[in-house]
């Protein structure tokens, strides 16, 4: 979806929202997905892929290599055979994190890859380090030459690898590069989240040797090529949980299909102390109240603990909170955009380094605000729809790098909702 410059959201809160949504595919899979697509001379066919302005832009940094990329609705379509560059142009990349993704690729199949520093939202520091030293484990030179980092060899080896943080771009860069590599290679301290395992399984589809031995440990055995495949994209866990924390802050009943309980332990966790009922279907999860919501603490921390992409819709819904609630973020350094934004709408919340304190319940008001980056724009959106009166909420380019037509599923479930 393209937002215009001016477009705004309005939001006439104070209904609880009801009904059942459907999810699109995980944006963070799909932009695992497209680079991997990179891998191999083969066409590769994405189902599942969601219609969001991170994919198009996914989609052109591929292009601009040489790639050929079509996009059918929710269906990708990607043919590598003929790479023209080994250089991530600069201004694409800086519109999208994941396109820092193309260098283990470019890496593992041409022996060369650069790219500059990626982009995306502004939420802290997520250094780099972890893909370098991954990529220098199997024998790369990676240097600094101008706005860009490259990386270089001839034939990568397999090798052990620890990483200092389960970083997950890092994780699933270095298993990109590592498919193609002479050996085996084994991660420790990987990433462990969804999206990193289905990446797994795609490479796997293309015909790697990908093996999660648990504990935070991958095992790659290296192959000569790989092939295409025809793959659908797992749910997204992050949209699943955004709407089921909108049925909860409304005092709702909402069923959300596409929501994965194994891949949403933590917050169902948090739920249930919430005094919220959770009943999975097959499919699916459905939320609901049991008694007045009830003040919680938690800390954002790499999977399987809980999402820091939830922490600010989280807080949205704990507005409305019997009690003194107090989240800690423990990935990102400045996750805490959407806090000023609250406060304009009523919200008691006081932040101190990376936590956040946050009283309630709160009568949270209508009025303008601002979407500051994806998570932060879905904070406003919550605190929005349990407001009294009309919150205009503009930026909302940032909310359509992560939700798709995210007005069209509130509507249905019963929230007055336009664009303008």
């Amino acid at each position: 979806m393209t937002t215009g410059a001016a477009e705004r959201l309005v939001i006439r809160g104070g209904a609880p929202l009801k009904g059942r949504v459907t999810v699109s595919g995980s944006k963070n899979a799909a932009l695992y997905a497209l680079a991997a697509a990179l891998l191999t001379a083969e066409p590769v066919v994405l189902r599942n892929v969601p219609e969001i302005a991170d994919i198009g832009e996914m989609a052109e940094v591929l292009r601009d290599l040489g790639a050929r990329v079509a996009i059918d609705g929710t269906t990708v379509s990607i043919e590598a055979c003929e790479l023209t560059k080994t250089f991530a142009d600069a201004e694409r990349v800086a519109a999208l994190r994941a396109s820092f993704l193309v260098m283990g690729p470019l890496l593992g199949r041409l022996g060369e890859a650069a790219c500059p520093p990626p982009g995306g939202d502004v939420i802290g520091s997520r250094p780099l380090d972890v893909h370098f030293a991954g990529f220098r484990g199997l024998g790369a030179e990676v240097t600094r030459e101008g706005p860009a980092y490259v990386a270089r060899s001839p034939k990568l080896k397999g090798a052990r690898i620890f990483f200092d943080y389960p970083s997950v771009l890092g994780t699933v860069n270095v298993i990109f590069a590592a498919t193609l590599a002479e050996g085996v290679t084994t991660i420790i301290n990987a990433a462990a989240e969804p999206e990193v395992e289905m990446a797994c399984d795609l490479l796997n589809a293309m015909g790697a040797r990908v093996r999660n031995g648990g504990n935070n440990t991958v095992t790659v055995e290296g192959v000569a090529e790989l092939h295409g495949a025809d793959f659908t994209v797992i749910p997204d866990r992050i949209e699943a949980g955004t709407y089921l924390l909108a049925g909860v802050a409304t005092g709702g009943d909402v069923e959300v299909v596409g929501a994965v309980p194994e891949h949403l332990d933590s917050l169902v966790a948090k739920f249930r102390e919430m005094s919220v009922r959770v009943d999975p279907f097959e499919g699916g999860m459905r939320v609901r109240p049991d008694g007045p919501l009830q003040a919680v603490q938690m800390q954002a921390v790499p999977y399987p603990g809980f999402a820091t992409d939830l922490h600010a819709p989280f807080a949205a819904a704990l507005t409305q909170a019997h009690g003194v609630s107090i989240i800690h973020e423990r990935v990102y350094d400045n996750r805490m955009n959407y806090v000023a934004e609250l406060r304009l709408m009523g919200a008691r919340l006081t932040n101190a380094g990376q936590s956040v304190m946050i009283e309630g319940p709160a009568p949270l008001v209508g009025t303008p605000v601002r979407a500051h980056d994806v998570r932060a724009g879905a904070a406003v959106v919550l605190a929005a729809l349990c407001a009294d009166g009309e919150t205009v909420i503009r930026d909302i380019g940032h909310i359509d790098r992560g939700y798709a037509d995210l007005d069209v599923r509130l509507r249905a479930l019963g929230a007055d909702v336009s664009r303008r």
